[in-house]
C-alpha cells in the first residue's frame, strides 16, 4: 500500500505533535478521509523524514504525531542550477515538477525577449505561491524530502551573468552535440529558452558569460520536455541515475 506523505517545515524531533496547516488538513482529512490514527510519512524539505500518525481529528483542524526518525532520501551528488524562460498555462508547471522528480537542486523561473508571460508584482507573487505548491506536491510523490530551491524571477541577463557553476550550459537549436568536459563536476548550470527560442542575442551573450552550447539531437523539444531530457543525461553522466 502506497504511503501517504505530507511536508511540514516545522518537523524537526521524534514525539512532535504538530497542528496541520489548512491545505494539508483539506487534502488529508476532507479529500482522503483519514482519521485518527492513520500512519502517515512526514518530511520538512530539509532532508528529514518521520514516520508519524494522525491525531485530534476535528471537523476543521487535525494534528500529527511524529513518531519515529526515518532515513532521508539522499540528494544527487550533482547541484543543478536550471534557469527555465516562464510559459503560460499548464507548461510550465509541468517543467517544474518533472525537474524536480529528476533531482533538480534549485530552479529560477526567467524573462526574455519571446517569453509570453508577463507579470506584475501580485502576479508573481501569487505563481511564486503556486509554484512552490507544485514543488511540494512533486516531492511528496516521488520520495524526496529535500525542496529544490525557488528562485525569484529574473531577466534571462541578470540570472548568466550571476552563475559560477564548475559547467554552464545553454540549448538551443544551432547548437552541436554535447562535449562532455574531461573532469566531473560538482556543478551544472543549464539555460532553457521559452517556446519561441532564444534570440540570436541571447545566445551570444551567454557565450560571453561563459555558457557552452548545446543540443539535444536532431529533434526540437518543447520547452517543458527538455528540463527532463537534460536532466535525465546529466544525472546518468554525473549524478545519482
Amino acid at each position: 500500500m502506497r504511503t501517504i506523505r505530507a511536508y511540514l517545515e516545522s518537523a524537526t524531533a521524534e514525539n512532535q505533535i504538530l497542528d496541520l496547516p489548512a491545505s494539508v488538513f483539506q487534502h488529508l482529512v476532507k479529500v482522503l478521509r483519514l482519521g485518527d490514527g492513520a500512519p502517515l510519512e512526514i518530511f520538512n524539505g530539509h532532508g528529514q523524514r518521520f514516520a508519524a500518525e494522525l491525531c485530534n481529528v476535528g471537523k476543521k483542524q487535525a494534528q500529527v504525531k511524529l513518531r519515529q526518525a526515518l532515513i532521508g532520501t539522499p540528494e544527487s551528488p550533482l547541484h543543478t542550477h536550471m534557469g527555465i524562460v516562464m510559459s503560460k498555462g499548464d507548461r510550465f508547471d509541468f517543467a517544474i515538477q518533472k525537474a524536480t522528480e529528476m533531482g533538480v537542486t534549485s530552479i529560477t523561473p526567467l524573462t526574455s525577449e519571446r517569453c509570453d508571460l508577463r507579470l506584475n508584482a501580485e502576479r508573481a507573487e501569487k505563481k511564486m505561491a503556486h509554484w512552490q505548491g507544485v514543488i511540494v506536491a512533486a516531492c511528496e510523490q516521488c520520495y524526496r524530502d529535500t525542496l529544490p530551491i525557488l528562485y525569484p524571477t529574473k531577466s534571462l541577463q541578470d540570472w548568466t551573468t550571476t552563475q559560477d557553476s564548475d559547467v554552464q550550459l545553454v540549448f538551443h537549436t544551432a547548437a552541436t552535440e554535447p562535449a562532455w568536459p574531461e573532469q566531473t563536476p560538482q556543478s551544472v548550470s543549464f539555460l532553457v529558452g521559452p517556446e519561441g527560442g532564444l534570440t540570436d542575442d541571447e545566445v551570444r551573450f551567454a557565450h560571453q558569460n561563459d555558457f557552452l552550447s548545446w543540443q539535444l539531437g536532431p529533434r526540437i523539444l518543447r520547452t517543458e520536455t527538455a528540463p527532463v531530457a537534460i536532466l535525465s543525461l546529466l544525472q546518468m553522466k554525473w549524478g545519482d541515475f
